[in-house]
């Protein structure tokens, strides 16, 4: 649950570099007379971009943390019988949250608890529905997303699993094995076996 929160966070980075130039606030004076405002007064005008920061931070801790993940051991390889490619969904959430969440008018208390609501609203149902490979930062960092169906070999016999997400730098296509990292029940870390 933890990782799939900051795996949200991840996916928002973009949204909240734009939100910290947006609404940073740094007075600047080029009178002989000018003079610090305080550290207080500073904080209190940059609140917006200090939790920008911190979220930033968090989905930097978030990538450290899936780097390592998917660099853990391995299940035994299974063989690709079916796969649809679906990039697209990075691009849907992309349009569909992050970009009109950026048009808000940040000089509002009302805008800012509305832009609240709806990135925890946003999250809960992100994290619920296990939507979290759709998260346009991996396309950034060159991930395809693939659904698939496989077959896995389980005690000598045969088994077929249907609608598996996989997560991946390589392309893939039927027929080729996968070695494979769980990241949920049915979201992987795949790669291509030589």
């Amino acid at each position: 649950m933890i990782r799939k929160v900051g795996l949200y966070f991840l996916s928002l980075w973009l949204m909240f570099v734009l939100i910290l130039f947006i609404t940073i606030q740094f007075p600047v004076c080029f009178e002989n007379n000018c003079s610090y405002i305080g550290t207080w007064n500073l904080i209190k005008s940059n609140v917006i971009p200090i939790i920008c920061l911190l979220c930033i931070i968090i989905s930097i801790f978030s990538y450290v943390d899936f780097s390592y993940k998917t660099k853990g051991t391995p299940e035994l390889p299974f063989k690709i019988t079916d796969i649809e490619h679906i990039d697209y969904e990075h691009l849907t959430f992309l349009t569909t949250y992050i970009v009109p969440l950026v048009c808000f008018n940040f000089d509002n208390i009302r805008y800012q608890v509305v832009l609240v609501v709806l990135l925890v609203i946003i999250g809960i149902i992100y994290v619920r529905t296990d939507l979290f490979y759709a998260n346009p930062t991996l396309a950034i960092l060159q991930f395809r997303i693939y659904k698939v169906t496989g077959d896995f070999t389980v005690r000598h016999t045969t088994e077929s699993r249907s609608n598996i997400i996989l997560i991946t730098k390589d392309k893939l296509e039927v027929s080729n094995k996968v070695k494979y990292i769980k990241l949920d029940k049915r979201i992987y870390y795949a790669k291509k076996t030589l």
